[in-house]
């Protein structure tokens, strides 16, 4: 499912036009965008937790000549769903 069909079901489900939830899924993501920017955690209870993780350095390998090179620490977005979304997926 991509962006455009998600806002599709978003409205057919909530009963609001495509552009309100296309505007209510942009404000959503750059919500949880700004709070994981911030250093904060998005819990949705029920549905997961959105957080940031540090990720070491670590040496990799350059997959065309084989050749290690360093890959530099980084903080990333990390997604760790909640128990109901486990159960329903797992229906």
């Amino acid at each position: 499912m991509n962006k455009s069909e998600l806002v599709e079901a978003i409205a057919g489900s909530a009963d609001i036009t495509k552009a309100a939830a296309g505007r209510a899924l942009d404000a959503m993501t750059e919500t949880i965008a700004e709070a994981l920017k911030a250093g904060d955690q998005v819990v949705l209870v029920g549905f997961g937790t959105f957080a940031v993780k540090e990720r070491a350095a670590r040496t990799g390998r350059n997959p065309q000549t084989g050749e290690p090179l360093e890959i530099a620490a980084a903080t990333i977005p990390n997604f760790k769903a909640g128990k109901a979304l486990k159960d329903a997926v797992n229906q």
